[in-house]
C-alpha cells in the first residue's frame, strides 16, 4: 500500500476541471452554524445555485425601458391651470377689547413695579404665581428654587432658552457627549508579558475590544495559570463565549494571585457560567467577580449554584450579578455580608 504522503496534490488539482474545482471549494467551505455573529446566510452552504430558466440580457432590457420611456408622450392636463383664486382670503378677527369697568386696577406701587420689571423678573413672577404654561419646566423650577435672586436671566420669551417668540414651549436641547476613545491595550504585547510573568504587569484591561480572536482569549487564560503578578483581569464586552469560559474555569483552579475578574457583557451561556462557578470551589484568592449582562439568561439552576458557591466561599467580597429570583439573591447577599464582616473583624484585631 502506497504512503499517502507521496501523493502529489498539485498534480491532482491540475487534472481537475472547472466544475470539479468549484465542487471541491464548495465541500471545503468552513461553516459554523453556532456562530451567532455571522449572518444566517453564512452559517450554511449556498443552496441557491441553479441554471438560468430562460434567456436574459440586462443591457438589452435597460435600453428597451429607456426607449419606451422616451417614446411615451406626456398626458395633457384635462383642466389647464389658470391661476384663478377661489374663496375668501383669511382675515384674523380682532381680539375683543376689555371694557374699562372690567379691567384689573392695581395699586400705584404695583403698577409702577410691573411697568419697570424686566423679562427675567416677569419670568420668575409667573413661575411663583403658577403660570407654568408660559415657560419650560427648567425655567419654572429654577424660579421656585431661588433664594432672593433672579434665576431666569433671559426672560420668558427668550429664543435661546426654551420658549419661541410665539410662546410655544420648546424642549431642552439635546446634549451631545463625545464618544469614549477605543481601548489602547495591545493584545499581543499583553499576552507576551503574561507569558513572561512580567512583575510590572498587575492589571490587564481588554474591555470593549471586539476583534480579539477566541483562540487568543483562550491563550490569555492559559498563560494566567502560571502568572503570579496579575491581580486584575477584565474582558468585558469582548464577545467571549463558552470555550473562553471553560478556559477561565481551568485558570481559576490553578491561579493563586488573581483578585478581581470581570467577564460581564459577553456571550457566555449557562453551561460556561456553571463551569466557572464550580471552579470557584478550588479558588481562595479571588475577591471580586463580575458576571452580569450576558447575552442569554443564566436560569434558575445557575443562580442557585451561584448562591451555594458564595455560601461556601469566604474570599469573595464583591459579586456583580443581577439575580432574577428572590431566594438566591437573599442567600448571596447574606454570604457577601458575612465575608465583609469577617474582613472587618480581622482589621479590628
Amino acid at each position: 500500500m502506497s504512503d499517502p504522503r507521496d501523493i502529489d496534490e498539485d498534480a491532482i488539482l491540475r487534472g481537475l476541471s472547472a466544475e470539479e474545482l468549484d465542487q471541491l471549494e464548495y465541500e471545503l467551505q468552513e461553516m459554523d452554524p453556532e456562530n451567532a455573529m455571522l449572518p444566517a446566510g453564512l452559517r450554511q452552504r449556498d443552496q441557491t445555485k441553479k441554471g438560468p430558466t430562460g434567456p436574459f440580457d440586462r443591457d438589452a432590457l435597460m435600453k428597451h425601458l429607456e426607449k419606451q420611456a422616451l417614446e411615451h408622450e406626456d398626458r395633457e392636463d384635462l383642466v389647464p391651470f389658470t391661476g384663478e383664486k377661489k374663496g375668501k382670503p383669511f382675515v384674523a378677527k380682532k381680539a375683543p377689547e376689555i371694557p374699562i369697568h372690567e379691567q384689573v386696577i392695581l395699586e400705584p406701587e404695583l403698577e409702577e413695579a410691573l411697568k419697570n420689571a424686566t423679562d427675567a423678573e416677569m419670568c420668575d413672577i409667573a413661575a411663583i404665581l403658577g403660570m407654568y404654561t408660559l415657560m419650560s419646566n427648567k425655567q419654572y423650577y429654577d424660579a421656585l428654587g431661588t433664594t432672593g435672586t433672579i434665576a431666569n436671566t433671559e426672560g420668558i420669551n427668550s429664543i435661546c432658552d426654551h420658549v419661541s417668540p410665539s410662546g410655544v414651549v420648546k424642549p431642552d436641547p439635546f446634549k451631545v457627549f463625545p464618544e469614549e476613545p477605543p481601548n489602547p491595550t495591545n493584545v499581543e504585547e499583553t499576552l507576551e508579558r503574561i507569558h513572561n510573568n512580567d512583575s510590572s504587569l498587575t492589571e490587564v484591561n481588554l474591555n470593549n475590544i471586539k476583534d480579539i480572536p477566541i483562540p487568543t482569549l483562550k491563550e490569555i487564560f492559559e498563560a494566567m495559570k502560571g502568572n503570579s503578578h496579575v491581580e486584575f483581569l477584565s474582558i468585558a464586552a469582548t464577545r467571549s463565549n463558552d470555550p473562553v469560559a471553560y478556559a477561565c474555569a481551568e485558570m481559576l483552579q490553578e491561579n493563586t494571585s488573581l483578585q478581581s475578574l470581570n467577564i460581564e457583557s459577553n456571550f457566555i451561556t449557562a453551561d460556561g457560567m456553571m463551569a466557572i462557578i464550580k471552579a470557584m470551589a478550588n479558588n481562595a484568592t479571588l475577591m471580586e467577580l463580575k458576571i452580569d449582562n450576558q447575552r442569554q439568561k443564566l436560569g434558575d439552576s445557575v443562580e442557585m449554584e451561584i448562591a451555594t458557591m458564595l455560601e461556601n466561599n469566604s474570599s469573595i467580597l464583591r459579586f456583580g450579578y443581577h439575580f432574577t429570583q428572590q431566594g438566591p439573591r437573599a442567600r448571596a447577599a447574606m454570604a457577601i455580608t458575612r465575608n465583609n464582616d469577617m474582613i472587618r473583624q480581622q482589621r479590628l484585631r
